[in-house]
């Protein structure tokens, strides 16, 4: 049985390497804390955040590779979800800020980590908020930035994708000029089943366990095909261009798998 999904009375243990690891993020942090807080101070986008962001993706044992061309700036990524680990990933290798849920805003450090980089924070039953969420959204991504939005909401296998909601893309309808959306596969190949969080594993169990893991995380970003302006009119239809797009690549990337495997 894959960790994610074990008994919730089965707490991962703090081992020596889950200190370390989480002491040099603290390090990394603190060496660049300071610029970082100068940057702001004369009104500068921080080069620190991503600098953070790598680092403590490293720090944690990912170790990444891309496929594609990425988009630089005017996207929208829309990415499959597995781990925490996205964010550090996405975060440091694109550019990215984030959609997430409000709740991660009053997480203590973790709501000021996500502050730092932008993050736009939507209460999805909230739906007195969505207007005023469609325009944050609308207008971090007139800045130019790269976004990248979760549509599958939480957390999924890595190894099969969840519903995409629909809902959660109607900030881009219609789509602003020069915008384009781009799918996102995040591949943990093997690996997924270990890495993904899933109920009923807290969130702090699945940090430390994969903070104590000894083997690295290898991670694939594939940068898909940005989609046709016909798809992005409706939100559904969006929706559904996306989820095929990334299903179309796990299903090559799985079948290529098998061969080398039988090959073997």
């Amino acid at each position: 049985m894959s960790p994610s999904i074990a008994s919730a009375t089965d707490r991962a243990p703090i081992t020596w390497r889950s200190v370390l690891r989480l002491a040099a993020m603290v390090l990394a942090l603190l060496f660049l804390i300071v610029p970082h807080l100068c940057y702001r101070a004369v009104g500068r986008p921080s080069p620190m955040v991503m600098a953070f962001l790598n680092a403590a993706g490293w720090i944690a044992g990912l170790r990444v590779r891309t496929t594609g061309t990425r988009l630089r700036r005017d996207v929208l990524f829309v990415s499959n979800h597995v781990s925490w680990l996205d964010i550090l990933a996405l975060g440091g290798a694109a550019r990215s800020a984030f959609v997430s849920k409000a709740e991660v805003e009053t997480t203590p450090l973790v709501g000021w980590l996500a502050d730092q980089n932008r993050t736009i924070y939507v209460q999805r039953e909230a739906k007195r908020e969505i207007h005023n969420q469609t325009n944050e959204l609308r207008s971090a991504l007139a800045r130019g930035r790269p976004v990248t939005l979760f549509p599958e909401g939480t957390t999924g296998p890595g190894d099969g994708l969840l519903p995409f909601r629909a809902s959660l893309l109607q900030a881009v309808i219609p789509t602003p000029p020069r915008l384009r959306v781009q799918p996102v596969f995040l591949d943990y190949g093997e690996e997924a089943p270990d890495i993904a969080w899933l109920d009923p594993e807290s969130g702090l169990d699945n940090f430390k366990r994969l903070l104590a893991r000894k083997r690295p995380i290898p991670l694939t970003i594939h940068y898909l095909d940005p989609l046709p302006d016909a798809v992005e009119a409706d939100r559904k239809a969006l929706a559904e261009a996306v989820r095929a797009a990334i299903a179309a690549r796990m299903e090559e990337v799985a079948r290529s798998s098998a061969t080398a495997r039988y090959r073997l």
